[in-house]
Order: structure tokens, then sequence, then C-alpha cells
């Protein structure tokens, strides 16, 4: 294995994740991986000070390009859109803020900030990059750069979950979550859902699913207690998805849908119900993510 390939394969988890938390694909994360290599592979690595540093500004500068595209097919996308569930070890929830940023909260967070906010915001938030450092990936000198990760910042900060939850509290949420709905207790999926609880559905135009939010306790518990109509052919399991516990609905022994959630205060805010057969791949088995 040559030094370019070494370096590149040592740092590919952690390209992977820059790349899926600006773009929430992991189909075209994969496919800005598959760029960076190709412009990696031609780089004079004697004129390479930090190997990390250029291989994160190769892949940003990528995934800034592919998230113009991807921007593009959102606006034709039929409902709404959904980032990629992936499964991912049990111990990236032991890393709060990596579990924090590949979050489906998280990441419909970021679906709210431009593209240039979305790079500048993950390669200082999460990755913790130096500001010329990030200035060199984006184009701009770092004092803009500082400029749009306060704002990128501040923008966040009011749209993130209230608190933390704790993997214990999450855990505990869903298990009642998902008894209520095994069950078929309305009562009891009141008792766990926030009266303001919003449910996005994801099937692309492909499955059934909600073509627009569903909110209010009131009319997503009847929702969800319908997902197990289906009787012995439906089966509901816990799995780490995207460093937090959510459920995987299987019918007849396939994935039929990925079920996050968001909770605030020990209540579910938030349901993320991905359907759409093209984005279950990566449910089948781990994803490695990494900071």
């Amino acid at each position: 294995m040559n030094s370019a390939t070494e370096a590149f394969v040592a740092h590919r988890n952690l390209l992977f994740t820059v790349a899926y938390e600006m773009l929430g694909s992991a189909a075209d994360a994969e496919d800005v991986l598959q760029e960076t290599w190709l412009r990696w592979a031609n780089v004079d690595l004697d004129t390479v000070r930090q190997q990390r540093t250029y291989l994160v500004r190769i892949t940003t500068r990528q995934a800034l390009m592919r998230l113009r595209t991807l921007r593009r097919r959102k606006e034709s996308y039929v409902g709404p859109w959904l980032p990629e569930p992936l499964l991912t070890a049990p111990d990236v929830a032991e890393d709060v803020e990596l579990a924090d940023s590949v979050s489906m909260a998280m990441l419909l967070v970021l679906e709210t900030l431009g593209p240039t906010e979305r790079a500048v915001f993950v390669l200082r938030e999460v990755f913790d990059l130096e500001y010329d450092e990030i200035a060199e990936a984006v184009d701009k000198n770092p004092a803009a750069v500082r400029q749009i990760a306060h704002r990128a910042r501040a923008h966040v900060a009011a749209r993130r979950p209230r608190g933390v939850v704790s993997p214990a509290e999450a855990r505990d949420a869903l298990d009642a979550f998902r008894r209520a709905v095994e069950t078929g207790d309305l009562q009891r999926l009141l008792g766990v859902l926030a009266p303001d609880v919003v449910l996005l559905g994801d099937g692309g135009g492909v499955v059934q699913a909600a073509l627009s939010p569903v909110v209010g306790a009131d009319k997503v518990a009847p929702l969800v207690a319908g997902l197990t109509r289906f009787g012995a052919a439906a089966s509901l399991r816990s799995a780490q998805v995207n460093g937090h516990p959510a459920l995987i609905l299987r019918l007849n022994g396939r994935i039929d849908t990925v079920l996050a959630v968001r909770i605030d205060d020990g209540l579910i805010t938030g349901l993320y119900a991905v359907r759409n057969p093209e984005k279950l791949s990566r449910v089948e088995r781990e994803t490695a993510v990494s900071r």
C-alpha cells in the first residue's frame, strides 16, 4: 500500500462523516469520497503539511459542489425529505458530540443552513478545525469564516433539541413508545408523545407516506398505532441509528420503515419515518462514523 492510499484509508471514516453531515445522504457521501480519492491520488505528498486537513479540504469542496446539486433534487422530491439513516455502532453513542452531530434531528436542523454555513458549522463545531483551515476549504478569508460560524451557531442553537438526553433516557422513552405501538394503546402513546409532536414521513414517491408534516399527538398517535396492523408479518425492533436508539419495522423479514425520534424533556417531540427503499440499505449493516 503506498503512502497516498495509507493516508486515505486512515482518514476514510472521518471523511465519510464530514461528507455525510454536509449532505445527509450516505450514497452522495460515498460519491464525494470517490472524487476525493481521485484528486488525492494526484497530489504531491511532499507539498502537504497536514494530510488530515488537506483531505478534509478536498472532501469539503467536493461536498459543497454536490450539496448544490442535491438541493435541486430535493426541490422536486415527493413529500418531506429525510436524511438517509445509518446503522451505527454502540460506541458512537458514547461520543456525545459525534452522536448529536449525526442525529436525525441535528441533520434536519443543518438542512436549514445555506451550503457554506453548513460546511463552516460542521468543520468548526463538530471537527474542531481552525478558522484558517476552514477558510481554505470554503474559499473565504478567516474573518469571514468567523462571522459565518457565529451566525450558523446561533441559527442551530435556536433550533436544536432543548437539552442533552442521555442514552438511558432515550432508550426508556423509546421502549415505552414501542410497547404502546405494539399493544395499539392510544392512551399510552399519548403519554409518551409531546402534545405538539411532529411526524415526518419519507416515502420519496415510491411507497406510501404522509406528503406533509403531521402535527399534534391526537393526529400522530392513531397513525403510529397502525404500524403493527400487519400482525405476525410485522416485527418492531430497537437499533442504534445515527448514534441514537431508534426502531426498525420489518415486514416479512424486509426492512419497511426506520423510525428515528427526537426527545425533549422526556417526551417524543419528533418522529422521522424513513420508508423510501432507496434510503434503507445502510441499516442492513453498520456504517463507521468518526471525528
